[in-house]
């Protein structure tokens, strides 16, 4: 009998969202679980497989010492890695913390900070190891997870649509929020949630992160026309993508 590949998922810091999205899969999971060997999921079973692993699904940022040790561990043992949701690809909503001193949140939150040891940045796992795959969203969607399993496991590249929620919107038949007068980050943001927002008449909040050619600018020129201003633009780019290039780079051009 073949060796059934082995399948490992790991936490580093963040909500369990993304590994909760796996288990939330229900029947597409029973299918999983009959090509895999699930070695190593703690948010599953206590049961822990050694490695090596074929492949490795990583949730959450690095934000500790010891963390951007244990990446390298992982990473180490594992033929493909596939980064999955906002803090793993992007250094998630703790990413805040790299617009400011950490030393000054420690010191505001914790009554004995000399105990707490920390990064002075949380950052995305691609900026510690190499990673074969990214999966953005917050969280991420459960049928491009199964999607992106199956194609590491078949060898082939994941079938995962690279436009933007405009896209979404059109699929759906939503009229566009913009053109009634409400700002949104639709037309920069990577498709994934179905357009749920600008469904129900509100702005997308980007939530999957920056698509792969953002026209930053254009689009915030086009929120200043409808009256938005230099704050009300870093407020909706520093969530949970914050630290992602695009959005980043684009909120501190309106820094005051």
């Amino acid at each position: 009998m073949a060796r059934r590949p082995k399948l490992a998922v790991w936490k580093f810091a963040s909500c369990d969202g993304c590994q909760l999205s796996l288990l939330d899969c229900e029947d597409e999971l029973l299918a999983v679980a009959g090509a895999v060997e699930i070695a190593n999921f703690p948010e599953a079973s206590s049961a822990v497989v050694e490695g090596p692993y074929d492949l490795s699904l990583v949730e959450g940022s690095i934000t500790t010492p010891h963390d951007a040790q244990r990446i390298q561990a992982v990473r180490a043992q594992s033929k493909f890695l596939v980064t999955i949701g906002a803090c793993a690809t992007a250094g998630g909503i703790q990413a805040l913390r790299n617009f400011a001193d950490v030393k000054d949140f420690i010191a505001a939150v914790y009554a004995s900070p000399q105990f707490i040891d920390t990064l002075a940045t949380s950052t995305a796992i691609s900026a510690h190891i190499p990673v074969d795959y990214e999966l953005h969203g917050c969280p991420i969607n459960k049928a491009q997870l199964v999607e992106v399993i199956s194609a590491f496991l078949a060898g082939r590249k994941p079938a995962v649509a690279a436009h933007s929620v405009c896209i979404e919107c059109k699929q759906r038949g939503n009229v566009c929020v913009m053109v009634q007068g409400t700002p949104c980050l639709g037309p920069v943001t990577h498709a994934g949630c179905g357009a749920i927002c600008p469904a129900y008449r509100r702005g997308c909040y980007g939530c999957y992160g920056p698509m792969e050619t953002p026209n930053m600018p254009a689009l915030t020129r086009e929120w200043c026309e409808l009256g938005a201003d230099g704050r009300d633009i870093q407020r909706v780019l520093r969530s949970f993508n914050a630290w992602a290039e695009p959005f980043r780079q684009e909120s501190e051009a309106h820094d005051d």
